[in-house]
């Protein structure tokens, strides 16, 4: 998905001799603080960071009554050690009284987003690093075309890369029906409002709708999510409807859809209603003015009311160009500070040095570590750079399980079942330095218990890796681990 190889290689194999001789900067500058020796009184927690509500910025005490009510749902001490090794890296913006929701492959996924797309009164924005021209894709243009016709500003923003294949004629078309549609860094230097590097790249998925609910994670809009991943029983799932208009439409990519599907790609996004949604929308309209994309996408103001739940969120952002990238320093420093468990779903697993530390050390010390990795790839030398950590990370007593029978596309974790991430961001040097991400962030165990059974049921769909048996590998697996060990902070 994130890299299709034949158009990838065209592109990057021209820049490549400009970036490999030298190394890319590292995620983190300077000194990793070291993790809190104990959790930290409530009210200095709540000194640490800053905390937006339903109706804006909270003082000292509105932040207190926000972190009890997080902590109130279980693991307290853990909540406020993690929260407070969050603030060791820097600032932390908080959202309270949120609802968010798990949505597991793309069938539920596409259903919900659809769903919410058909609902909108005032303003539709979607980013997505790949828009494949399939079926769903027609689908969802045709649900915008609709949505725009009865007035609904509607704006779209796709990678340039990423949605190589699809062809011009189908973003023209939403265009002509008055929809704002922006690529992103385009390939052709003529087509770009300014000069980026080609090997920055939007990876970015995020969908708001009048700026009430927002949809994170992985999935993109492809063909090869048509189908589950087979392990929630959504495999064979009716697609999401088409809009009563385009119905009686032909259909010239449906068979094509259905045998992508049969793949059975595995990932998960986040479904959000509340204040965390207004970071979503913040940042699609930061990048649409960069790219100096043509249209106006409105600023919206937040509903009226109370909020629509009670979790207590994150919402980070990452950019090649910050000083230290922000969804990398969450992850080290939750997982340096874990003092139960670390549950890690990683697509894309090239680490490096200083992650596979903290991931070693956690286990060292009793916590318990495990990683589920795929066990196939649409692009393997990631794959076989992180096997190439295998043994050591075995060694330490973590245990690391390859999902089977489908192609594993999710980026989450939930360590010490207080801290949950779901989001775009893989756990390689291309997400940490070279793309823009996004991973929404929910804090307090009642999510971080549906995270844990969403991991347990991977894990059920997974083949242990036994240490002994890893060991006795072939010549031929050593040797593709170690030469893509050597470019792993280039993949």
């Amino acid at each position: 998905m994130r890299r299709r190889v034949a158009a990838l290689l065209l592109v990057l194999g021209a820049s490549f001799g400009l970036v490999a001789c030298s190394t890319p900067r590292p995620p983190v500058n300077g000194r990793v603080p070291e993790p809190p020796a104990s959790a930290p009184a409530l009210t200095r927690v709540a000194a640490q960071v800053d905390v937006v509500g339903p109706r804006g910025p909270m003082n000292q005490a509105s932040r207190e009554q926000a972190l009890r009510a997080a902590a109130a749902q279980g693991k307290a001490e853990l909540l406020k050690r993690q929260i407070a090794a969050m603030s060791s890296f820097g600032d932390v913006d908080l959202y309270a009284g949120n609802e968010a929701s798990l949505l597991v492959d793309g069938p539920a996924t596409f259903a919900a987003m659809f769903a919410a797309i058909g609902q909108a009164r005032r303003q539709i924005v979607l980013e997505s690093y790949i828009i494949e021209d399939a079926d769903v894709s027609q689908r969802l243009a045709d649900l915008l075309l609709q949505r725009r016709a009865q007035g609904v500003e509607v704006a779209l923003m796709y990678d340039a890369i990423g949605s190589m294949g699809t062809q011009d004629a189908y973003f023209d078309r939403m265009r002509q029906g008055g929809i704002a549609v922006c690529a992103f860094n385009p390939v052709n230097p003529l087509k770009r409002a300014r000069y980026h590097k080609i090997t920055h790249r939007d990876h970015r998925k995020i969908l708001v709708v009048d700026g009430e609910t927002g949809f994170t994670g992985g999935i993109n809009i492809s063909a090869v999510y048509s189908s589950g991943s087979g392990g929630f029983g959504s495999r064979g799932s009716s697609p999401p409807p088409r809009p009563a208009a385009a119905a009686s439409g032909a259909d010239g990519e449906a068979g094509k859809e259905g045998k992508a599907g049969d793949n059975g790609w595995r990932d998960t996004m986040i479904q959000v209603r509340g204040p965390a949604t207004r970071a979503l929308h913040t940042m699609f309209r930061e990048v649409w003015a960069q790219q100096q994309c043509q249209g106006t996408v409105t600023a919206i103001e937040p509903p009226a009311g109370p909020p629509p739940g009670r979790q207590l969120m994150r919402v980070i952002p990452s950019t090649p160009q910050d000083t230290e990238n922000r969804i990398y320093t969450l992850l080290l420093g939750s997982i340096r500070a874990a003092q139960r468990s670390v549950y890690l779903t990683m697509a894309y697993f090239a680490p490096g040095q200083d992650m596979v530390d903290a991931l070693c050390q956690a286990a060292d010390r009793g916590v318990d570590v495990q990683l589920i990795l795929p066990s196939r790839s649409d692009f393997s030398p990631v794959m076989h750079a992180g096997r190439s950590h295998y043994e050591r990370l075995l060694k330490s007593g973590v245990r690391i399980h390859e999902l089977q029978e489908a192609v594993l596309h999710a980026k989450t974790a939930v360590i010490d079942g207080v801290v949950s991430t779901v989001g775009s961001s893989n756990m390689d040097w291309r997400s940490f330095v070279y793309n823009n991400e996004v991973n929404a962030v929910v804090l307090g165990e009642d999510f971080g218990d549906a995270m844990t059974r969403m991991f347990e049921r991977d894990r059920a769909a997974s083949q242990a890796i036994d240490l002994r048996r890893w060991q006795d590998r072939g010549v031929w697996q050593r040797g593709k681990e170690f030469f893509s060990r050597m470019f792993e902070q280039w993949w």
